[in-house]
């Protein structure tokens, strides 16, 4: 614990619910649920306003929308969404060199390292400035925790929500905790809560009561001790700036349940193809190849491989995934597959060249049987189907071009009208309202799902640089 409130910790206020607003001017005030929209699909955020009718993150969509049928349900848009965080991380580091990312919208920055703030009034100055800057660079808002731990930093930032400020000053800790309920404290989830809560303890001040040892005798040592400490206030974790990835992994959940064992086999090594760009792209490689299957009864079952040494080859990592797949029964349907790599390093062990070449000489020979599953060679499959049926391909003019899909939320742009977003497609049509960070809210057209006048396109950013039509 310090004896001045120079950790802070920053948590945008629902932040792809925020960011969908500022960039579409029609949905400000608005119910906005950000998430999956398929039958199985998950909200990610949800804004203020959709949270008056009980949607909340996790909530399954079809949930949500009887809660709130009359809100804009939106695909994410993860692309903009790194770009918005990546100014905010940004202004953080200009802070101090010691910031913790604890996820696109979420970070504790040390302003003691940075030589910014030495006391409360300091450090309170220090945080309100943030909050205008992130203001001014995103438009968005941001609550701000400033306490002498980790912990209680979380703690105020998250009592300051919606676009607050509190510093909680050292030596006060215990009294704000005292009544607030067990919940709050880091690592207490529904089951512990509900543990505690039949032993009546609903507050953190009826755990400090209850004491250590009984604390211990209910949940363990190793916990009992830490949950004690934390109900104190006690926290001496530090600000750590680089946080070593552990594993890297992907996962698809299926809108209707997978019972073709060749569609199956197609999407493992599509996964795995992505978690190789993924693991690429964080510079790692990895000798741990993990599969993971959720079958129809939401069983799950997870299967590993671990190689000689550390790689990023795609080949190896679908001939692995492929291995396990085969110990797997999916008989009765999968609805979530999942490919990742744990055992991370920042090398790649030369002698895998000779496992990389193995597994391309297995897989371009099961593209010559019957099977059309095999290895990498299978061509990417529509949502109707497992992939394209080997053979000759058919001439050009005897190809029916797929339907174009639109996704609500997702960015297009028309010829005529410009910069807009999907409101929604259905019947061979797709509604558009055209719209842009900064403008008045636009008018809203609709067009023929294969309109050549109409194309995706990039998110605009949400403040400088927007078009003015």
């Amino acid at each position: 614990m310090r004896a001045a409130p120079t950790i802070l910790h920053l948590d945008m206020d629902a932040f792809y619910a925020s960011v969908e607003q500022a960039s579409k001017p029609s949905l400000l005030g608005k119910a906005v649920i950000v998430g999956g929209l398929g039958p199985r699909g998950v909200v990610a955020t949800a804004s203020y306003e959709a949270r008056r009718f009980g949607v909340h993150s996790a909530m399954p969509t079809a949930q949500a929308r009887r809660l709130c049928p009359n809100g804009a349900y939106l695909i994410p848009r993860f692309t903009l969404y790194r770009q918005v965080s990546d100014v905010v991380m940004a202004l953080l580091r200009e802070l101090s060199p010691l910031v913790e990312p604890l996820s696109l919208d979420e970070a504790f920055v040390d302003l003691e390292a940075g030589g910014v703030a030495f006391d409360a009034g300091s450090a309170r100055a220090t945080g309100e400035r943030l909050r205008a800057d992130i203001r001014a660079a995103t438009g968005l808002s941001g609550s701000v925790g400033l306490a002498g731990s980790k912990m209680l930093a979380k703690v105020a930032s998250e009592e300051a929500k919606p676009a607050g400020l509190l510093l909680i000053e050292p030596g006060t800790e215990r009294e704000l905790l005292a009544p607030m309920s067990v919940r709050t404290l880091p690592g207490v989830g529904p089951a512990t809560g509900e543990h505690l809560r039949r032993a009546g303890i609903t507050t953190v001040g009826e755990l400090v009561e209850a004491g250590e040892d009984e604390l211990v005798r209910m949940v363990g040592r190793a916990y009992g001790t830490g949950l004690y400490r934390m109900a104190l206030g006690l926290d001496d974790r530090p600000v750590v700036a680089e946080r070593d990835a552990k594993s890297v992994s992907v996962e698809d959940t299926f809108d209707v349940d997978l019972h073709d064992r060749v569609r199956i086999r197609g999407e493992v090594q599509r996964l795995a193809d992505r978690c190789v760009q993924r693991l690429r792209g964080s510079g790692h490689s990895g000798r741990t190849i993990v599969l993971k299957v959720r079958r129809y009864d939401f069983s799950t079952l997870t299967r590993s491989e671990t190689l000689r040494g550390p790689t990023d080859d795609a080949a190896v990592v679908r001939e692995a995934a492929a291995r396990l797949l085969e110990a797997v029964d999916t008989t009765g349907g999968v609805r979530l597959l999942g490919v990742g790599v744990t055992g991370l390093a920042d090398y790649t062990q030369e002698d895998l060249f000779a496992q990389s070449l193995a597994a391309e000489a297995q897989a371009a020979d099961e593209e010559g049987g019957t099977d059309g599953a095999a290895g990498g060679a299978e061509p990417e499959a529509t949502d109707g189907g497992a992939g394209a049926q080997e053979g000759a391909e058919p001439p050009a003019e005897a190809q029916e071009a797929p339907e174009r899909r639109w996704a609500a939320g997702s960015d297009v742009r028309h010829v005529l009208y410009g910069p807009g977003w999907v409101q929604g497609s259905g019947v061979g049509r797709v509604t558009v309202r055209f719209e842009q960070p900064g403008s008045e809210p636009g008018r809203v057209r609709t067009f023929r799902v294969d309109d050549p006048e109409l194309e995706p396109s990039d998110p605009l950013p949400l403040v400088g640089d927007a078009e003015t039509d």
